[in-house]
Parts: structure tokens; sequence; C-alpha cells
């Protein structure tokens, strides 16, 4: 992946995709040229209606806006053109262009996601869910001054991520070690070339294993696509990220999102952040992994559309589902914060 140029002062704009495919129902594959030059590939599943409710799903570190399908799948089937859906690849992942390692932050992210939002021109009620990484960068725009968030969401889902302490729990205790840094400067300075070839030795194993864990195998594909110098130029930023003061002032209407076996961001992170901020509902799934949006897909879907205020008719059709979601939630716990 080529580096983008650097124009900071630029505004962000919209450009159709080269020949704006429609890769599904309703969709249309879209270009966003952020403020400092990168080009985000976005999905928007567009509405009948301009004022029509908006998600935006954000992906987690190393993923890609594809992690996301289960979920695209699902709230299109219920909801159709009711509801607008948008899905993108932040800077470094998937079909978006890299970028310096020096904007790999999530403050970098979260400025993204403002882009996104006003290139799109979204104007409907707004809800942000965020897997993982997604969810901090939801977090930091949420941290960002009202003057430079372009719309004000109304709700918010956290799957499977933290507002801080990210080096001190978990496996992720082993960003606190000062390897994470040299390997930032490391690769820094190495040709793109090496860390491409790099990456494939590294991540390989991690891919395996996401294989055996992942039924369709797509996180597992997109880790062994992603480049070195994105995953380590993350890293840095993940060691520092602490958004806890600014969880108080939210005021959406959110749903957080954890599983018991996942080892990344333990749930300790969410009954943190579910107590922190007003009114915060935690969902809480025993046996989901790190991977929630396939774990526990049909949990993940029920916590957006609910954030979004959307509801099943009642009725015969809305019973039925019901009694899909006991048998697939059998082990769901449910705390209130």
């Amino acid at each position: 992946m080529s580096a983008a140029p650097n124009s900071a002062l630029a505004p962000a704009v919209f450009r159709p995709a080269a020949s704006t495919p429609t890769v599904g129902d309703g969709c249309v594959e879209r270009t966003v040229t952020t403020s400092d030059g990168v080009r985000l590939a976005v999905r928007d599943y567009g509405s009948d209606r301009a004022d029509a409710p908006t998600v935006v799903l954000l992906h987690g570190l190393l993923l890609t806006q594809g992690s996301w399908e289960p979920q695209v799948c699902q709230l299109r089937r219920r909801w159709g053109s009711r509801i607008r859906i948008i899905t993108y690849d932040h800077r470094g992942h998937g079909r978006s262009t890299g970028a310096p390692m020096p904007t790999y932050r999530i403050e970098r992210l979260a400025a993204d996601l403002a882009d996104v939002l006003d290139a799109l021109h979204v104007t409907g009620p707004l809800t942000l869910a965020g897997h993982s990484m997604g969810g901090m960068t939801a977090l930091a725009y949420f941290g960002r001054p009202a003057s430079k968030r372009p719309v004000e969401p109304h709700g918010l889902v956290l799957v499977g991520s933290a507002a801080g302490s990210i080096a001190e729990r978990g496996i992720s205790r082993l960003l606190a070690t000062p390897a994470t840094g040299a390997l930032f400067g490391l690769v820094h300075r190495m040709p793109q070339r090496a860390t491409d070839k790099a990456v494939q030795k590294l991540v390989r194993p991690l891919g395996s294993v996401l294989s055996r864990y992942s039924g369709d195998g797509t996180a597992a594909a997109a880790i062994r696509t992603t480049t070195l110098t994105t995953a380590a130029g993350f890293l840095p930023s993940l060691k520092r990220y602490n958004v806890y003061d600014a969880l108080a002032s939210i005021t959406a209407k959110t749903i957080v999102v954890s599983g018991g076996a996942d080892l990344l961001t333990p749930a300790s992170h969410s009954r943190d952040m579910a107590a922190a901020i007003p009114g915060a509902i935690h969902l809480h799934h025993p046996t989901a992994g790190h991977l929630l949006l396939q774990d526990a897909a049909e949990c993940v879907s029920d916590a957006i559309s609910r954030a979004m205020g959307m509801c099943r008719r009642s009725g015969g059709s809305a019973n039925a589902g019901k009694s899909r979601n006991r048998s697939s939630s059998a082990q769901l716990a449910v705390v209130v914060s």
C-alpha cells in the first residue's frame, strides 16, 4: 500500500468508485478521501429516505469491513431499505490505501470517521457500532470537541472493545513490553517490500488459529493480507489509548457486548465501560471469543437494532423471531448497568 499525500488542511471529499459497482441489494461501493489524502473504501447500503436511521459499522485491527457481513445480512433482512448501513475499511486495511505510520492512531481513525459522515451527508439518526479497535474509534469520536463531530450519535454499540488499559489485561499485556515501540521504529525504517514479506511469516500462525474459530475464514483471510506497517503502526496508539474521562458525558443509547472467552479484550473492559456510560446495557455471551461478530452474530445484530430504536413488529413473525432468539442465545447473560 502506498503512502497517502500529506494534505492535512484539505476537506474530506466523496468520490464514487471507478465504476461505482453495486455489490448487493441496495449497496454501492464508494471512495471517501480523508482530509489528509487517504482513500477509504466504503460500502453504502442506502435507504429510500434521506433522514432514515443510519448505522456505521467500524471493524477491528487487522480485519476489514467484511467482518460485519453477518450483521449486514441480518439487518438488511429485518429492515430492508428502512435503514442505511455504512461500512468501510480503516486506513491501511482492506481496500483502503495506506498512510504514513505516525497517522496510525485511534484519534486519526476518529477523524476519518468524521470525514466519512461529512462526505456521505449522513443526516438521519446515527448509531455507531464498533468491534474491538472499531469500538475504540467510536469512543474517540465522542471524545472529540462538538465542533469536530459533524453528526451527534443517538446510539452506540461496543463489541469486544475497551476504553483504555489495553496493555494491562489479557494477552494484550504484551503491548506493555518495550518491544512495542522498538517494533514500530524498526518497521518505520524498513523498506515496504521487506515488511510485506515479514508480515506473512508473523501472522500466518494467527490466521491459522482464527480459521479454526471463524467458520467462513473472513477474519483469518483479512489478517493474512494486512501489512506489517499497519499491524505495527497501531500498537503504540493502542498502548496509550485511554478515553475513560469521556464516558460519563456520552448520552447516546449504549449497548456493550462482551464474550467470556475473549482473550484480547476480556469482559472486564466491557463491565467497566457499561458502569461508566450513563444508562448503558451490558450483554455478555459466556462462550463467545473475540470474534463476537461471528460467535454471537444474532446477539450483535439485536443490539444494533435496539440501539437504533428499531423494534420488531408484533404478531406471528415477531414471536417466531423471539423463539429463534431464545434457542440461539440460550447462554446469553444480560447485565443492566
